[in-house]
């Protein structure tokens, strides 16, 4: 018998009716420091897969009888839908990190998934922006103040367009994820050393250099804030007046506005910055260990995706300047 959990207690909560994903879902959040993005992904997965075992078996899910014919089954109905590889390999990487949970709970004994063969995703270079791209869209605040001023000075804010300005060249000049530039507070700021304490994924801190065109274009943003900043507000406020984080989806829609000002793919998001940072370190001759730190992977494999960007680059150039390619 599964022992059952601690149910959620508050009247109307939102938690789902499984409580044992409900008490997973906050164990992600307590104990392993998983963003927001991580929680909503596996959240959805897991409840996904119990909204389909109980409309094929009629019943709910019972995680200590569930069987691998059970999950050969649905992943067979997956590949009935028009769902990428990578979706799929997210949908089972929840339910391997769920039956850890569980056989660490005591509430199943081995995990049902374990070894199941499941479609290699496809390799996808990732996309990145060139150094005079990156530099075109660094520029792309500053281009549209001027630009604003000029039609209509009521309606421009210098410290809007400082604060886009300096949260591109933080993002670029320290390869940060949107989570971990939104959860930057000003103590974080290291001048005296140009470097920034990062919280990363699993509340795993590191420390990463950050440039002197960066420093200085937060030091113009706070300099046109009410206020100075303290210690312990965030790096990035959404309103100058109010102590509230800038949050992701202001990133991605202030973002897609200075692509586009840019003459860039406004599609692109902000994690193609990182991809930026990482691809340029490495065309420069940064070494790979170094690039894995900065960016905070925690295995070496994770960034050696972008060795694959930097050799097939050299591979173009080779095959289009040598006379014997």
């Amino acid at each position: 018998m599964i022992p059952d959990p601690q149910p959620p207690t508050a009247p109307g909560s939102s938690e789902p009716p499984d409580p044992w994903i409900g008490s997973f879902i906050a164990h992600l959040e307590s104990d392993r420091g998983a963003s927001a993005y991580t929680r909503r992904n596996y959240r959805h997965a897991l409840l996904e897969f119990d909204s389909w075992y109980r409309a094929t078996q009629h019943q709910a899910a019972r995680w200590d009888r569930l069987e691998r014919d059970d999950f050969r089954a649905y992943l067979r109905s997956l590949g009935r839908r028009p769902l990428s590889r990578a979706a799929v390999q997210l949908r089972f990487s929840a339910l391997r990190t769920f039956f850890r949970f569980l056989i660490r709970r005591g509430a199943v004994a081995a995990s049902p998934i374990r070894n199941l063969a499941l479609p290699r995703p496809a390799r996808r270079l990732p996309l990145f922006l060139t150094t005079d791209q990156m530099l075109a869209l660094l520029e792309a605040p500053d281009r549209e103040l001027v630009r604003r001023h000029q039609a209509d000075p009521a309606s421009a804010d210098p410290c809007l367009f400082r604060r886009d300005r300096a949260l591109l060249e933080v993002l670029y000049s320290c390869g940060l994820r949107i989570s971990e530039v939104c959860g930057l507070r000003v103590a974080d700021i290291d001048w005296s050393q140009q470097c920034v304490r990062v919280r990363g994924k699993g509340r795993k801190e590191r420390l990463v250099p950050i440039g002197a065109p960066a420093l200085e274009a937060l030091r113009h943003y706070w300099r046109s804030l009410p206020s100075p900043p303290s210690r312990e507000l965030p790096v990035f406020l959404a309103h100058p007046n109010r102590p509230e984080p800038l949050y992701p989806r202001m990133i991605q829609l202030r973002l897609k506005m200075y692509l586009a000002l840019a003459g860039l793919d406004p599609r692109l998001t902000p994690h193609k910055l990182r991809h930026s940072f990482a691809t340029h370190m490495l065309d420069a001759g940064a070494d790979l260990r170094s690039v894995q730190e900065l960016l905070g992977h925690t295995h070496l494999v994770t960034t050696q995706v972008y060795t694959h960007v930097t050799t097939e680059r050299l591979r173009q150039a080779y095959e289009k300047a040598h006379p014997r390619a």
